[in-house]
């Protein structure tokens, strides 16, 4: 079937973009809930996300296979849309628990459907470049959610922050529409009596490597999406506005550097560019650190420039591993690949959470970027790993 690729791609860069700030929101709502709740309380808040979102990712498969991916995608902005409208209108702690497992649930249904339908619409380079520009989308969402939170939280209409979701509902709206307009192929497998060995395949030692690497990418993603603000509150003493402005800016070049991989991708190895990456993050990670064991007085305020960086060369790794993988896994074990990814994920998202909530209670934020470079350490060492090591399956069994 020939498909309009921009007509399908545009839809699922505003998914993304959507549940982009659904999920990062927690960098504002930590903030502002701070002064009511303790840090070992906001940390767990995070599981009330994870946990249903990694429940979901194991029963959704099947249903996914039956609706197809455009519909689930569609159920899923539906029930956001339901979500945000709802969240302001109800002025209690608990029904953020709620509306965080709403979110999780639906973002497990959206992934696996958006990465489901770039599998079955675009092969090798065109895959690669799709999956980086959706999650260059993801990227610029968290820029919008800080921008446009932190200038509502220093307007004359601070006490209505949480009416900013409405606008995240109208958005739903229109990707709703275009989602319903888009011709997409779903080339769906119909065959579903051969179920034995589908897990077996899975545990080879690439998808191993992979799936840890995935965990660890989430959980440093997440130690910097969602606790940036406060390190900036908490270490620099800048104000909940500043904060959320200086960490936007780790979403634009988080942004930034997603975009370029989209196109960078189609000429070079990703072996070659992940540790190129991951060199540079080291780097800025270092420096930041010294700067503030040894130089925290003179040149602390450089950090709120500095530390956003890190996201140019650290948000392309994702979509690198991802590409590497999707492109090597038959279409017929999509959604269950997807799955297994988005509950890595959810518990990556998870302890990274509680460890960052950790360090934030025992006072020793100072130590920040140390305490990131050593998952980094652990992701640098399984790529050799996942590069050298082939995906293989009985392909008689496929037939």
């Amino acid at each position: 079937m020939n498909v309009n690729k921009n007509r399908i791609k545009i839809p699922l860069m505003l998914s993304f973009l959507i549940f982009s700030m659904l999920l990062n929101s927690m960098g504002v709502i930590i903030l502002q809930l701070s002064e009511k709740v303790s840090y070992k309380g906001l940390g767990v808040l995070e599981s009330f996300k994870d946990i249903p979102m990694a429940i979901m990712s194991l029963f959704c498969v099947n249903l996914i296979a039956k609706t197809g991916n455009k519909n689930a995608l569609i159920f899923s902005l539906i029930f956001i849309l339901v979500s945000c409208i709802a969240l302001p209108l109800v002025d209690a702690f608990w029904f953020f628990k709620i509306w965080l497992s709403i979110v999780g649930v639906s973002f497990a249904l959206a992934k696996i459907s958006v990465f489901s339908i770039i599998k079955n619409n675009f092969k090798d380079e065109q895959l690669s470049s799709a999956i980086s520009s959706v999650d260059a989308s993801f990227m610029f969402g968290i820029f919008f959610v800080n921008i446009g939170f932190g200038t509502l939280l220093t307007s004359s209409y601070a006490n209505y922050w949480k009416f900013g979701f409405w606008i995240i509902a109208f958005l739903s709206i229109i990707t709703l529409l275009m989602l319903r307009a888009a011709k997409i192929d779903e080339e769906p497998n119909n065959d579903h009596r051969k179920k034995s060995g589908e897990w077996k395949f899975f545990l080879t030692p690439k998808l191993v490597y992979f799936f840890i690497i995935v965990f660890f990418m989430v959980f440093i993603e997440q130690s910097f999406n969602s606790w940036l603000p406060s390190f900036f509150k908490n270490n620099l003493k800048i104000n909940s506005y500043f904060a959320l402005q200086a960490s936007a800016f780790l979403a634009l070049f988080s942004f930034v550097g997603r975009l370029i991989t989209s196109r960078l991708i189609l000429r070079f190895h990703w072996f070659r560019f992940v540790l190129v990456c991951l060199f540079m993050v080291f780097v800025i990670l270092g420096i930041c650190q010294v700067l503030i064991s040894y130089f925290y007085v003179d040149f602390k305020f450089s950090l709120i420039f500095l530390m956003p960086m890190v996201g140019l060369f650290l948000a392309p790794l994702f979509p690198l591993y991802n590409s590497e993988i999707l492109n090597k896994v038959p279409k017929e074990k999509t959604h269950l690949l997807v799955s297994i990814v988005v509950i890595f994920s959810s518990l990556g998202s998870s302890v990274g959470s509680l460890y960052m909530a950790i360090i934030f209670y025992k006072d020793v934020s100072n130590f920040y970027p140390l305490f990131i470079l050593l998952p980094l350490l652990i992701i640098f060492g399984l790529t050799f790993f996942l590069n050298k090591t082939p995906i293989t399956y009985d392909r008689e069994h496929q037939e």
